[in-house]
């Protein structure tokens, strides 16, 4: 199992108010939601008009396409809005996960005596 993590650097250099800020973020995380199969929140610069942090995770069992699909989300975020938002800090991390059974453990099938 791979486990991608996407931190997102945002300046948004239209904004007038924090209201504004957060509407826009607020759609470019909907979008986000919508399109791919990540989990994305907002995790820092909450109350900073121009400034704003995604972290966009992605778990999949194939480590190009964890690396694929968080590329896919960074350059769909700096393309949405008409460059209201831009992306000024993409750091990436992709982390291995054992997903082998540890040593005499059992499946629920053959737990359950489906499997002999």
């Amino acid at each position: 199992m791979f486990v991608g993590v996407l931190r997102l650097t945002l300046h948004l250099p239209s904004p007038g108010s924090l209201k504004s800020k957060r509407h826009l973020v607020r759609s470019a995380i909907d979008r986000v939601k919508a399109k791919f199969n990540v989990s994305v929140a907002e995790v820092a610069e909450n109350d900073l008009w121009q400034r704003s942090v995604l972290g966009v995770t992605a778990v999949a069992n194939d480590h190009a396409f964890v690396n694929e699909t968080l590329d896919k989300v960074a350059d769909f975020v700096a393309a949405m809005h008409g460059g209201q938002i831009m992306v000024t800090g993409r750091d990436l991390a992709i982390e291995h996960w054992d997903d082998g059974l540890p040593e005499g453990t059992r499946t629920l099938a053959e737990a359950e005596g489906a499997v002999p």
